[in-house]
């Protein structure tokens, strides 16, 4: 039997990230992955960092490891109405509204400094939680069974099945397709969101290159999946419009979109985080920026924690995190539902919001900061 304060289950960026930032703290952490180690390295997505996240990376000790392309400008409207909004940096003294990063450099940074560190981590390693013994973890290794007793089991991975009551779940009816795309022109640091009846198309400046996020109906994107590179090419500019001209794209990779909520994501000596806590709609690019809020405040209160498993801990985490997770889960969910048609009175509202937004600074500024640190940090 071995022993740790701690067990992280997944040594993702979400998982590598708590035990970072409790690497100083009086509790032993011990990291489990299923995969070999620097396996999520190769992941091909790339990731929108808000910049409440850049600071907290900057806490980490990664950020200046990281290659990340600034996000000086959004740039927001909709397919075949009126109406758009623009977010531009010089209005709140940042360095970048946000920054774009690919997800496996990312991950990459994180296992480097997890080195650094001397943090333990066990690759090739599957784990299991017994739900049954609180902390405790049955774990298999190189064919060898054992159990690894915590003080609490903070899964970072997976865990969201269907048929548990605990899931909240909504289908979208849509895929994701990703890919590169070289504009014909500078980006100019510009990150573009293009609401159209299928759904949104996001733009991310990625290097010299877009970081494309293309979503589409499963028959939809069957279809694009199945053309060409010239073909998808001119259907992808002729969904987005012509603000910006594309010459070329990379290979197509495809994702199923969801929300899945787990709806109280701690329970006894057991926390769950990122896609093991929610799963959202890429639209908005929240995800990974609400999973690391949630990691950093979890790890403030285990690093007070006499004993981290402790339930007045684990309670007083769910209440700090409460109301980011809920606004953040409502609005996602609702710019998903609200854009993603092609109903008239829909579209001439839409457009009429869109303008307000640009018009109304307050209204803006408000919309921006949220998406900058999330709905209770900085006013």
């Amino acid at each position: 039997m071995t022993k740790s304060d701690i067990a992280i289950v997944g040594a993702g960026p979400v998982g590598m990230a708590l035990a970072l930032a409790l690497k100083d703290g009086p509790h032993s952490v011990t990291l489990l992955d299923a995969r070999e180690r620097g396996a999520a390295r190769q992941d091909p997505r790339v990731l929108a960092l808000s910049h409440g996240t850049r600071l907290t990376l900057e806490r980490l000790g990664v950020w200046k490891d990281l290659p990340t392309t600034p996000i000086r400008h959004i740039h927001v409207s909709q397919q075949g109405g009126g109406g758009r909004t623009v977010i531009e940096e010089d209005d709140y003294g940042v360095d970048g509204l946000g920054h774009v990063v690919r997800a496996g450099d990312l991950a990459a940074a994180l296992d480097n400094a997890i080195r650094t560190a001397g943090i333990k981590l066990l690759d090739h390693t599957r784990a299991e939680i017994d739900r049954h013994l609180p902390g405790r973890v049955r774990i298999e290794r190189e064919g060898v069974t054992d159990i690894l007793e915590s003080r609490l089991a903070a899964c970072a991975e997976g865990g969201m099945r269907a048929d548990d009551p605990e899931i909240e779940i909504r289908e979208y009816d849509q895929h994701a397709l990703i890919c590169m795309a070289t504009p014909s022109r500078a980006h100019g640091s510009t990150a573009y969101e293009r609401f159209t009846g299928t759904g949104p198309i996001a733009l991310l400046p990625c290097g010299t290159d877009f970081a494309v996020v293309h979503t589409a109906s499963p028959e939809h994107a069957d279809a694009l999946l199945a053309l060409d590179d010239t073909a998808y090419l001119a259907e992808l500019q002729k969904s987005f419009g012509y603000r910006v001209r594309l010459q070329g794209v990379s290979q197509r990779e495809r994702f199923p979109l969801q929300l899945r909520v787990r709806r109280h994501p701690a329970d006894e000596r057991l926390v769950w985080l990122g896609n093991a806590a929610q799963t959202l709609h890429p639209v908005a690019g929240q995800g990974f920026n609400l999973a690391l809020r949630d990691v950093w405040s979890l790890s403030e209160h285990l690093l007070e924690s006499d004993d981290p498993g402790d339930q007045h801990v684990l309670d007083a985490y769910l209440r700090s995190r409460r109301t980011d997770r809920r606004s953040t889960v409502g609005f996602t969910d609702a710019l998903v539902r609200v854009f993603s048609n092609d109903i008239g009175p829909l579209r001439h509202l839409r457009g009429l919001g869109l303008t307000a937004l640009d018009l109304a600074p307050p209204l803006r500024h408000f919309v921006a900061k949220r998406m900058m640190f999330g709905a209770r940090a900085w006013p």
